[in-house]
């Protein structure tokens, strides 16, 4: 998922005032012109996200495997202003991955919680994954 520029909170907040009738959108069109129109366009993905309590849309985004490696290749390159060759990118990359899985095994915090709350969500689901 990518990452907004503003919070749960104030995406909620903001598309309450503008179904309440407020001409939230002229607000943010000053800074981000777009962004009413994506999250309206978007909006049947996004309410089923926010319909989940806090601590499992934080294991959501952050148990993405994709979305963890992109992080672990921009911290490693963000810092540097350039590379000699593409070669060199590659070898930190590399170095940067095999390092990564290391972090990865680290418990999510209310991960129990988030589990039994996804199995009465879905109910039947996880049961042949889960042992419950």
């Amino acid at each position: 998922m990518k990452k907004s520029r503003f919070s749960e909170s104030q995406i909620v907040s903001i598309l309450k005032e503008a179904d309440a009738g407020l001409k939230v959108d002229a607000i943010c069109r000053q800074q981000y012109p777009l962004v009413i129109k994506s999250w309206r366009s978007k909006w049947v993905n996004l309410s089923a996200y926010f319909r989940y309590r806090e601590y499992i849309r934080r294991a959501i985004y952050t148990t993405n495997a994709v979305e963890a490696v992109h992080r672990q290749f921009r911290k490693l390159t963000k810092t540097k202003s350039g590379f000699p060759n593409e070669n060199s990118l590659l070898k930190l990359l590399y170095a940067g991955i095999l390092k990564a899985p290391a972090r990865w095994d680290t418990a999510e915090q209310n991960w129990s919680l988030c589990i039994s709350q996804l199995a009465i969500h879905f109910e039947g689901r996880l049961d042949e994954h889960l042992e419950l």
